[in-house]
């Protein structure tokens, strides 16, 4: 369905798209021309298909997120994103956040506002393109990107189900890149580093979550340095009565163990999709 909004739309954003095959497969490219990001961002999306190539009607949808250091690509080079949209019925959105962004907006309003062109541009988008619907949308990623999914969930959850985070830097005064990279974000605003940490910001929605029963997903391998961040987020959960479910396992900071996660991740929001039980 289109709504008659989107001529609006594409009259603010300039987008194109491209279609490329690969393996016998489709994946859709749109490059969004951002006012927030002063640049283009390239969005790689998956759309299930089914065995004859043609695609289908998604169950559910998942903004994916990268790392810090990567591209919107990153996710589809380590993981066949196609496969696992075909196998789960889950469209799979992801967007570019860029080498440094945090997903956050820069201190200098001149340079790139991540977090503006999430809410003002991308999701809007996606919501017009593709119909998506809050009640069957849900946004995941991995360290930066955990951080990121986690933080744009808290900004407003009435536009997912559910939240999760991979290894996820929850809390930014706990990354060694903190004053070599994240300050070029943050700038001399210190009190940034707090104020941007899901740890702390989640106390704004704690309220929300449990009443409306929106759980956050929270994975990390007990061997990442960041699973420090994850413990200590579940234990804040806890402290606020916030539904989340906390998932160590064996693994470090690497490509395999997101491999896993994002499985984990899927099958959860399934779950929570279909009603089903979660053990609470």
């Amino acid at each position: 369905m289109r709504h008659a909004s989107f001529g609006r739309l594409l009259a603010v954003l300039t987008i194109s798209t491209v279609l490329f095959s690969y393996e016998g497969h489709a994946r859709e490219l749109i490059v969004i021309e951002s006012e927030n990001l002063k640049c283009n961002d390239s969005v790689l999306v998956f759309t299930p298909r089914a065995e004859n190539g043609l695609e289908i009607e998604p169950v559910a949808n998942l903004f994916l997120l990268h790392g810090w250091g990567g591209c919107y690509s990153n996710w589809s080079d380590k993981h066949d994103l196609q496969q696992i949209s075909d196998r789960t019925g889950f469209r799979i959105i992801c967007p570019d956040g860029f080498y440094n962004s945090w997903y956050l907006n820069n201190s200098d309003s001149s340079q790139m506002q991540w977090r503006d062109f999430f809410h003002k541009e991308l999701y809007p988008l996606m919501q017009e393109k593709y119909d998506i619907r809050p009640e069957s949308t849900f946004i995941t990623g991995l360290s930066m990107g955990g951080h990121g999914a986690v933080n744009i969930f808290i900004d407003n959850p009435d536009k997912f189900r559910a939240c999760g985070s991979m290894s996820g830097v929850l809390n930014l005064q706990l990354t060694s890149l903190k004053d070599k990279e994240v300050k070029k974000i943050v700038g001399d605003k210190t009190e940034r580093y707090d104020s941007e940490s899901a740890v702390v910001r989640i106390a704004s929605v704690a309220e929300k979550l449990k009443k409306e029963n929106k759980p956050i997903i929270v994975t990390c391998g007990y061997g990442d340095v960041y699973s420090i961040c994850s413990e200590e987020f579940s234990d804040k959960c806890r402290e606020l009565s916030v539904p989340h479910i906390l998932m160590l396992s064996p693994g470090v900071h690497s490509w395999a163990y997101w491999g896993f996660a994002l499985e984990e991740h899927l099958f959860l929001f399934s779950k929570i999709l279909k009603g089903e039980n979660l053990g609470y």
